[in-house]
């Protein structure tokens, strides 16, 4: 739904200069040409024999899927021609020289004869052609290949210095394919292009990760995120669209790994034909490589010397390494709580007999309040709503908190504030659920003196959860009577989702107060369409919405404009906020306790880069002595929080509100 604050900080391992790569010595000129037979079917009187890759087919043969071995060796032939042209120098001559001017050395071993029989099909006809479309091919080949090993991960990390710098890894990649024999260079080629899709894909991961949720992507906890991913895209496009995207990805993932390995297995090949050139090539091109990576040589303020692939490769080995090791360490921290065995008569005892209700806000983060395009809106909205609320009889106090999550991932928050443990991933999320730690919720439940319920409209299916929660009755998307249509993602509006809450349960007689978490889903990206607040009397079953959905605006036109998706992400802070506090007005009484806050930041398009995981965090009470109970605290009076306002992390929150109201310390 941001890199968190004690996540683990893992070494840089790109400006770590390697050792130097072992490179292939050029080997000798031949002697002589080896001796002809009079009349030898693989020769012609006067002309050597030219070395070519029996198992291979030139650059020209790969640009034609139909071109034979035959006609790729005849070509092979064409270009020698093309290339004495250029210099020139008779074609006969060099062509009965023992070394000719195409290699400079010898080629590799593995080779075949020219048969001496003529190009057939369009390169016999179109011969310019030819040429320029496999070298063309070839190109963009090696182009390709370059962009694998030096693409970033981070969309604010590209600019034309980072692809014009020497990577290590092409030239010791080079150095390894020329000293392989036939077969295991295929091999080796086909696995690198492997490798490099591999390395493209996950670095394309890791830029949707970051712009959506300020982090990279974890190749051990994230896989399961696809599955929201998916979810979250039928709700916002239907079926059919969300079925469009994931065939198209699924192109694209198989497109980049065949690419890469056609692209690798073609260099190669070059590389084995002109073993003579590349070998030079790499010797010159691994000293320039040290030099420039000793003497610190940089292009538009870019280290020329690169080795990021290697650096990321290794960032990747290490973070699966952090990811393993926190899973074990944070199994131990889980099962230490503080109020773990205090008895349940000295839990919360100066909140007794208040209806205590813990409001999440998707998205409501830092940004809403500070950021130019948002705040005025936002800002206005909640001077607005302390004032509507002090007329009514209530008080506010607001702080800020730092979350464990940004930018998407909301139960992460979510389990972060009410368990007082640092929920950072998905692993530590199992780890905590699966056990008995004491949540925030729980300890209401565990006193007897409330009855606990979840209001969850973004739960689409079962929630076990609602267990390690400590709440007695969920009521999930299914279970509250929404007849309306969805907004986008959202599955109803907040209204409805309270006026739901205040006909299933505030509205009605019991013996017990009660404690309700409340989960509101209309500041849910993509932020479009969003519902309109309404005289409560006419939400009904959430019918009426149908005509106000229609004529909201579309997600594909707001999404993707970087302003409109600004504005429109603060117009549905605004809704969100009005609805809960016009809720509170109407339906409170002076038993009324209201704790709310988001959840996490808006993903970087909206929140900028590099921004704060702050989230504002509001208590509301008509009750005067419940605010005069964290006065301490230093928070800002109303529903704003100002820049003075301490700043805590999310996980502190549970301990210092369980202290506050009369809980008992007892581990």
């Amino acid at each position: 739904m941001s890199s968190t604050t004690n996540s683990h900080q893992l070494p840089d391992t790109d400006r770590a200069t390697p050792e130097e790569p072992a490179t292939p010595e050029a080997l000798p000129p031949a002697d002589s040409t080896p001796a002809e037979k009079p009349g030898s079917p693989a020769e012609k009187p006067g002309r050597p024999a030219e070395t070519t890759d029996a198992a291979t087919a030139e650059p020209d043969a790969s640009a034609d899927g139909g071109a034979t071995s035959a006609e790729g060796e005849h070509e092979h032939e064409h270009e020698h021609e093309a290339e004495a042209e250029d210099e020139n120098v008779p074609t006969d001559d060099l062509k009965g020289s023992p070394n000719s001017p195409d290699t400079g050395l010898p080629d590799d071993k593995d080779s075949s004869v020219d048969d001496g029989a003529a190009p057939r099909g369009w390169r016999a006809k179109y011969p310019v052609a030819a040429r320029t479309v496999t070298w063309t091919i070839t190109v963009l080949a090696a182009l390709l290949v370059l962009f694998a090993l030096l693409m970033p991960n981070e969309i604010d990390r590209f600019r034309p210095g980072v692809f014009f710098r020497l990577p290590v890894e092409a030239i010791f990649g080079a150095a390894v394919l020329m000293v392989l024999p036939k077969t295991l260079r295929l091999v080796a080629a086909v696995l690198a292009g492997l490798g490099l899709g591999a390395l493209t894909v996950l670095n394309l991961l890791d830029l949707g990760f970051n712009e959506f949720l300020g982090r990279g992507f974890n190749v051990v906890l994230d896989w399961i995120l696809f599955d929201d991913a998916r979810t979250y895209l039928e709700d916002s496009m239907g079926k059919a669209g969300a079925v469009g995207v994931v065939i198209a990805v699924i192109a694209l993932v198989v497109a980049v790994f065949a690419l890469m390995v056609l692209s690798v297995v073609r260099l190669a090949n070059l590389l084995a034909r002109h073993s003579g050139r590349a070998t030079r090539a790499t010797l010159i091109a691994g000293t320039v490589w040290v030099a420039c990576s000793a003497l610190g040589v940089q292009f538009t303020g870019v280290q020329f010397a690169s080795r990021s692939a290697a650096g990321a490769v290794q960032n990747r080995v290490d973070r699966v390494q952090a990811t393993l090791k926190d899973e074990a360490e944070f199994a131990k921290v889980a099962k230490k709580d503080t109020f773990a065995n205090t008895p349940a008569d000295q839990l919360l005892t100066d909140l007794r007999g208040k209806d205590v209700i813990f409001g999440f806000i998707e998205s409501y983060g830092r940004s809403a309040i500070e950021d130019p395009v948002m705040a005025p809106g936002v800002d206005a909205t909640l001077t607005d709503k302390t004032e509507e609320l002090s007329r009514a009889g209530y008080s506010a106090k607001s702080g800020w908190l730092t979350s464990a999550t940004y930018g998407g991932s909301s139960w992460l928050g979510h389990s972060t504030f009410l368990s007082g443990l640092w929920i950072s991933n998905q692993a530590r999320y199992r780890t905590v659920t699966a056990g008995e730690h004491l949540t925030l919720t729980g300890a209401f439940q565990r006193t007897g003196a409330w009855r606990t319920v979840g209001i969850m409209p973004g739960v689409q299916k079962n929630w076990p959860e609602a267990s390690f929660y400590g709440l007695d009755n969920v009521y999930d998307s299914r279970e509250l009577g929404y007849e309306g249509p969805k907004f986008s993602w959202s599955t109803m509006p907040d209204q409805y989702a309270l006026s739901a809450y205040q006909r299933l349960e505030h509205g009605k007689k019991r013996d017990k107060p009660l404690m309700s978490e409340i989960i509101l889903t209309s500041s849910h990206q993509p932020w479009a369409p969003i519902p309109k607040t309404i005289p409560w009397d006419e939400v009904g079953d959430g019918s009426v919405y149908k005509d106000i959905q229609k004529d909201g605006k579309k997600a594909s036109d707001v999404f993707y404009d970087s302003t409109k998706v600004k504005e429109e992400y603060g117009r549905s802070i605004e809704y969100s906020v009005t609805s809960l506090i016009d809720y509170v007005v109407k339906y409170g009484n002076k038993n009324t306790v209201l704790v709310f806050l988001g959840d996490h930041q808006p993903l970087a398009r909206v929140s900028g880069n590099h921004a704060s995981r702050d989230v504002p965090i509001s208590i509301v009470a008509h009750d005067k002595s419940v605010l005069d109970k964290i006065d301490d605290w230093g928070w800002t009076e109303g529903l704003k929080p100002d820049d003075t306002a301490p700043v805590w992390r999310m996980d502190s929150f549970r301990d210092r509100f369980l202290t506050a109201y009369g809980s008992t310390p007892r581990p």
